[in-house]
């Protein structure tokens, strides 16, 4: 029978084992993986249902297909409750086997899927929409939508850095949405959100009584990501065990739930991201180095929304459109007094702080230009000479009404540079 059924199965899959008994399925069971098991009930030693029970005790999370000969009620009801997921009988046809193991497989896609799922909208806000494409006209979006092209189907860790709101996570799942892996998961933990003595709990999962409150095994993020991309926002937030764990993860591509002594293989692609330095944070000895090293092979810098130019145009016409749908509110057209003001604006919350300024407008029917004024007690930076050049042209504007001629005259230039300026920034 486990010729046959090795013979039949080895076409159809990576790889495929098989075990006489119960303990030589534990020893296999212990160095690998397996996303299924065929388990007989009579065997010799221990029988498979009694066997599988204690399995999952222990946080088996192997889908298992039983397989018997004695159709009986009973059996049927044990083997469901010991945690089989689907029941064949002998004698029992090629094609029986095989659409056996296909709907195990479905079944469990489902079911990460569906947690998955269930995990993003619990963790978003009211409506919002995970965007896969990365916005944006300026040159240092530009570049960086190229940079990810030529990385997207690597396997080496990308490392995505910038303040707070400037878009790290878009850039993740735009990088998954070009990449091989767009069919399959992308997952995102934000290690901030997660309290440090859980974090290790929700990566990698854990058996039934690992503790307590633990009542039955659970999988983790890291195993919910298997075949797609696995991105960790605030990656500096990582508790030292958790680094430690997640060094060993990156290093030898094994998972191992908490409470059991089972690894399982991982084909994730991660993507880390933080809005700190992790060079600092090395220094005062709250990151791990070898992690750091291990993780800044490729690093992708997020430019604060200042830097980006007319992309807050870009991005403010998007949030108009959903958030106006979303909410079932009139749209907002974006005028030449508003557009000047939104370049002029320095977004110190970056993406986050317009997508907050588009829903304020929408829900009061105006834009409320005087929240974009300057804030007093706050150091000038030092900005590059275009962008004080975009400003000052843009105020003079402003203050005369949008009369080029009158601006360009108080401003001591000719009207051709206003003209040309101007166009530059689709104006």
């Amino acid at each position: 029978m486990r010729n046959f059924l090795v013979k039949t199965l080895a076409p159809h899959c990576a790889a495929v084992d098989e075990a006489a008994n119960a303990d030589e399925a534990e020893a296999r069971l212990a160095a690998q993986h397996f996303d299924i098991m065929l388990l007989d009930n009579m065997m010799p030693g221990r029988k498979g249902l009694d066997w599988l029970a204690d399995q999952t005790v222990t946080g088996g999370v192997t889908d298992v297909i039983m397989v018997t000969a004695y159709a009986d009620l009973e059996t049927a009801i044990q083997a469901m409750r010991a945690g089989a997921s689907d029941f064949i009988l002998k004698p029992f046809r090629t094609n029986q086997l095989l659409n056996a193991v296909r709907r195990c497989q479905q079944t469990a896609m489902l079911r990460r899927e569906n947690r998955l799922l269930r995990r993003e909208l619990d963790q978003s806000d009211l409506g919002r929409r995970q965007r896969s494409t990365l916005l944006g006209a300026s040159p240092e979006v530009t570049e960086i939508r190229a940079t990810l092209e030529r990385v997207r189907d690597v396997s080496t860790p990308l490392l995505i850095t910038g303040a707070s709101g400037s878009g790290k996570e878009v850039a993740a799942r735009h990088l998954h949405a070009i990449s091989k892996r767009a069919a399959q998961p992308f997952v995102p933990v934000n290690c901030a959100t997660i309290p440090a003595d859980m974090i290790e709990v929700e990566l990698f999962g854990h058996a039934a009584g690992a503790f307590p409150g633990a009542s039955t095994a659970r999988e983790g993020l890291l195993t919910s990501a298997q075949g797609g991309t696995i991105f960790i926002d605030e990656v500096a937030e990582l508790s030292p065990p958790a680094q430690s764990a997640l060094l060993r993860v990156l290093e030898d591509g094994l998972v191992r739930p908490v409470g059991t002594a089972r690894s399982q293989q991982l084909d994730v692609r991660f993507v880390l991201a933080t809005s700190k330095s992790l060079d600092a944070e090395v220094a005062q000895g709250r990151f791990r180095a070898d992690l750091f090293f291990r993780i800044d092979v490729l690093n992708i810098h997020m430019p604060p929304l200042a830097h980006r130019g007319t992309d807050v145009i870009e991005l403010a016409e998007m949030f108009l459109r959903d958030l106006s749908q979303r909410l079932g509110l009139s749209r907002l057209a974006i005028d030449p007094a508003t557009r000047a003001a939104m370049l002029r604006h320095d977004w110190p919350g970056n993406i986050r702080e317009l997508r907050n300024f588009i829903e304020r407008s929408l829900i009061f029917g105006h834009f409320p230009l005087e929240t974009l004024g300057s804030q007093p007690g706050r150091a000038a930076p030092i900005e590059p000479l275009d962008q004080v050049e975009r400003r000052e042209i843009l105020r003079a504007l402003d203050a005369v009404g949008g009369n080029r001629t009158e601006a360009a005259r108080r401003l001591g230039v000719s009207r051709k540079t206003i003209d040309r300026k101007c166009a530059a920034w689709g104006l």
